[in-house]
């Protein structure tokens, strides 16, 4: 017989092989297509958390809008699925926090992505010269 073509066994055999093959290729690929978005939400939220602190570094320090603050204070960034935050305390040359005013601030803002990962940024201003 000179039949070209393959039996029933060879494309069952295929079937079986590919079965167990594909899932082993397909899995690692969908997880890296659901975490290259990480390093996008990662810009937009240092973005918004930078913006938010350069807007503080403007002022003086004897400014009201950097007064201290009782804990963290929510502000709008323009976009709902990043939320932020920000704080204001006095603290001493060690960074840690007096009851007084020793001429030092420490600014904190924080931003959350979609994800609920947060990124801060830390800024210390000064009454000095």
């Amino acid at each position: 017989m000179n039949n070209k073509g393959f039996t029933l066994i060879e494309i069952i055999i295929l079937i079986v092989i590919a079965g167990i093959l594909l899932p082993a290729i397909i899995v690692p690929f969908v997880t890296s297509v659901k975490g290259s978005g990480k390093a996008e939400m990662v810009n937009t939220a240092m973005f918004l958390a930078q913006r938010k602190m350069e807007e503080f570094m403007k002022f003086q320090y004897t400014n009201a809008a950097l007064n201290p603050t009782a804990g963290f204070v929510s502000f709008s960034t323009g976009d709902p699925n990043y939320p932020g935050e920000y704080e204001i305390v006095y603290v001493n040359s060690n960074l840690s926090t007096p009851s007084t005013d020793v001429g030092y601030k420490r600014i904190i803002v924080r931003v959350r992505d979609p994800e609920n990962t947060s990124y801060e940024i830390y800024s210390v201003v000064t009454n000095f010269p």
